[in-house]
């Protein structure tokens, strides 16, 4: 086998098939929805919310999912690991994410849970509340991950979500060390700010212990990790963590620290916010892919702001344009 690898980047995370629908702040509020958060739902209430939902937009998702088919978008060479049920969703979710350039070859299940779904509720401000039944991805365990696969690309990418199904801790944990054994680095994403609420010290204990070497987070998330409002306590917090870690803040860019030094990057414009849907995941497809490629940080971090630009202005969490096109256009 060649020293080169195949990939730029593996994902690892949840394959869910995203039902999308504009709403309104009562509908949040008649369903007791917390807007703007990940809430994980069992499949009785996954029927019951998407019963109130007006007209969706359906497609295939899941948080490093998206983000694999952005850096396929940038003209990497991506692959996927997850797990789906051999149902119509879970065919539905193989044939997207495929035709979208990403590698994808985990065996779907043929028995147990459905294949996974996440309701997107959209109110007016852009703002995404999502309800999560996880179906099959609770089977996603330890024999899913390809260690040959893992050998054979420079960055794996970890989902946070991941972190809730018991067989993925395993099966995360397995990826993690199958990388750094063939000289890849690790990344995560903390999210949610909820997800690292229920799981703070286990990601501390990640990024800590060395499992992880690259982080991405937004502002409520670092809050959340380092349990401070105060954003420049946060950021004391992190420079002392040894790991490069890029730190999302909207429409006020990117903050890049990278073992106790830190660098800020700018957003990039935008000309009507629609949907910040896909907003994280996209920017980290960017910043990954400039990383896979020898990028200084900041830089990177112009790469993800660029595709995070262009998700955000319409619905979905896929970029509909080509992201290699708009990196060429746009000189970065």
């Amino acid at each position: 086998m060649s020293n080169k690898p195949s990939y730029d980047v593996v994902g690892i995370g949840n394959a869910i098939v995203d039902a999308l629908a504009p709403t309104g702040d009562d509908v949040l509020a008649r369903l007791q929805l917390n807007k703007g958060s990940m809430t994980l739902i069992d499949e009785s209430s996954s029927a019951r919310i998407y019963a109130e939902m007006g007209p969706a937009t359906i497609s295939s998702g899941g948080s490093a999912a998206n983000t694999m088919v952005g850096l396929a978008s940038l003209g990497a060479k991506a692959a996927f690991i997850g797990k789906v049920k051999d149902d119509d969703s879970g065919r539905a979710f193989c044939h997207d994410i495929e035709k979208s350039g990403v590698a994808f070859s985990t065996p779907a299940t043929a028995t147990g849970p459905a294949t996974a779904r996440c309701l997107v509720l959209v109110t007016p401000d852009g703002e995404r509340t999502m309800s999560t039944y996880l179906g099959a991805c609770v089977h996603l365990g330890p024999d899913d991950i390809d260690e040959e696969l893992i050998a054979r690309t420079r960055i794996v990418y970890l989902e946070g979500y991941l972190w809730d199904p018991p067989q993925a801790k395993a099966a995360f944990r397995k990826a993690a060390e199958a990388a750094h054994r063939s000289g890849a680095r690790v990344a995560l994403t903390l999210s949610d700010a909820f997800c690292v609420d229920r799981y703070r010290d286990e990601f501390l204990g990640l990024i800590r212990g060395g499992a992880v070497d690259i982080v991405f987070a937004n502002e409520s998330e670092l809050h959340a990790l380092y349990q401070t409002a105060d954003f420049g306590t946060a950021v004391a917090e992190l420079k002392k963590e040894k790991a490069l870690a890029f730190v999302t803040r909207s429409a006020n860019g990117c903050l890049v620290v990278d073992h106790g030094e830190a660098e800020s990057a700018p957003a990039s414009a935008i000309d009507r916010l629609v949907d910040t849907t896909g907003a994280g995941d996209l920017f980290a497809a960017g910043a990954l892919f400039g990383l896979s490629r020898g990028a200084p940080n900041v830089r990177a971090a112009a790469i993800g702001a660029l595709a995070a630009a262009e998700v955000i202005q319409h619905f979905g969490a896929r970029p509909q344009t080509s992201l290699a096109d708009l990196l060429a256009q746009s000189g970065i």
